[in-house]
């Protein structure tokens, strides 16, 4: 049974920083993309950055300059880092892994529960 298990958010004034990590645990064989999403109140939920298994990232223009996403394959974890928050980055966040348990099964998507960040102003 693979988990994605989230930690970090919380709240900071706007300017501010915080950090996520997101650690998958369980049978893993290989990890592809791993993802951050956000979803307001209200609203769909969104893709904020991925960064592919070589390292290759790609943000949100909302985000791009402040956010940063990075992972640790031997750690299969994956890692946001937020700075120069704003008000509308407030969200609950997910993240989200494409991996396969063994050599010759799928890769098939996985969720974090989701951490809150709220951003004041």
């Amino acid at each position: 049974q693979v988990q994605l298990l989230e930690s970090g958010g919380g709240l900071v004034q706007a300017g501010g920083s915080l950090g996520l990590s997101c650690a998958a645990s369980g049978s893993i064989f290989y990890i592809a993309a791993m993802r951050w999403y956000r979803q307001a109140p209200g609203k769909q939920r969104e893709l904020v950055a991925a960064v592919t298994d070589g390292g290759s990232t790609n943000y949100q223009d909302a985000v791009k300059g402040r956010f940063t996403i990075s992972r640790d394959n031997a750690k299969h974890t994956v890692y946001l880092q937020m700075n120069s928050l704003k008000p509308e980055d407030t969200a609950v966040y997910y993240c989200n892994a494409a991996l396969s348990g063994s050599a010759w099964a799928p890769l098939l998507d996985y969720w974090g529960q989701g951490t809150q960040v709220t951003v004041s102003s």
